[in-house]
């Protein structure tokens, strides 16, 4: 069994792509009726689509749940883990 902990754990789970159950987000950075941005475990996740809207949203288990017609997913950086990008930029920063 896999014990899910907060911060660890990333799904997507599509239903006639007409319902988007999404784990492991940490911020909604904007939404409107045809394009979502979430800020997930993952990286930066683009959601696009028709008739879009939160049906439950809970930032504290990491959920939300959207329904409309989705036409397009995808994540918008290269998916290398969060540590790395931070150290990284203030490395960069501080040479």
């Amino acid at each position: 069994m896999v014990e899910e902990t907060y911060g660890t754990r990333h799904d997507l789970v599509m239903s006639n792509r007409k319902a988007l159950e999404v784990t492991g987000v940490i911020s909604v950075e904007s939404f409107d009726s045809e394009e979502f941005l979430l800020n997930t475990d993952c990286g930066f996740l683009g959601i696009r689509g028709q008739d879009l809207h939160i049906k439950s949203l809970d930032l504290e288990k990491g959920r939300v749940a959207i329904e409309g017609t989705i036409h397009e997913m995808s994540y918008l950086d290269d998916g290398s883990p969060r540590a790395d990008k931070v150290k990284g930029f203030f490395g960069r920063l501080f040479r």
